[in-house]
């Protein structure tokens, strides 16, 4: 059975977006329920944060593999083309669209929720070398747990793994782990705890995409057959089909 593109791309966009309303959503519960202490605020932020994505993956992973992050889809389409599976070059240009508009979405749907304008530019200022380095190592992780579990044969545990990096990474990197440029675009959307000033977002983007990079060389040399596994990223949709594969 394959899964139509339209399904999947609705799943990618609700996905993306419900992550995004958790991580700003939660980010304004935590400002308001904890003033003054920012290392309570982050904590309640990235707990939050990892049991919806764990969640999240649970829900619309049997429908388009749940990936909610352009670093992933691309990560997907590259190491899939030599072995036939994965995504398309056409899908991935779908889902890399419905991912970045689900990410502004999720932030618009925060603000409403919260009973703010719907739209209001982050100012918060997110630069700087030890930041992009941050984003780097947090991206580069993110893949090569995604992949590194796929090509394992253990994506079934994926969203608690992926969920369990992401609120772990928010701690030991300098950036808080946005690991993802659909996120990062989707939080310039927000004046709140986890916004990020629209000049600051090339400099995050560019510093993911470095990562993405760095992810895919390591499995080049830990996992050479890792595009093997591309239609099991994040976790198999029904049969085990995208609707990407190729003959």
């Amino acid at each position: 059975m394959t899964i139509a593109l339209p399904r999947r791309l609705l799943a990618e966009f609700a996905g993306t977006a419900l992550l995004v309303t958790a991580v700003v959503g939660s980010g304004i519960m935590a400002a308001t329920l904890s003033p003054g202490d920012v290392g309570l605020q982050l904590l309640e932020n990235s707990i939050a944060t990892a049991f919806a994505l764990g969640v999240l993956i649970l829900m619309f992973g049997p429908v388009s593999g749940a990936h909610f992050n352009p670093v992933v889809s691309v990560a997907d389409w590259w190491l899939g083309r030599r072995s036939g599976t994965g995504l398309t070059a056409a899908d991935l240009a779908g889902y890399l669209a419905a991912q970045v508009l689900g990410g502004i979405a999720g932030a618009v749907l925060a603000n409403l929720m919260f009973g703010l304008t719907a739209v209001s530019f982050a100012g918060t200022d997110r630069t700087g070398g030890h930041l992009w380095l941050g984003e780097v190592v947090a991206t580069a992780g993110l893949v090569l747990l995604i992949f590194a579990l796929a090509r394992s044969g253990r994506a079934t545990v994926a969203p608690a793994a992926v969920g369990a990096y992401i609120g772990a990474a928010y701690w030991f990197t300098s950036s808080t782990s946005f690991a993802n440029p659909a996120v990062t675009v989707g939080r310039a959307f927000t004046d709140t705890f986890a916004g990020i000033a629209p000049g600051s977002v090339p400099g995050f983007v560019v510093a993911q995409v470095v990562g993405l990079a760095v992810g895919v060389g390591l499995l080049a040399a830990l996992y050479p057959d890792a595009g093997a596994a591309a239609d099991q990223v994040v976790v198999p949709a029904d049969d085990q089909a995208t609707g990407s594969r190729r003959p």
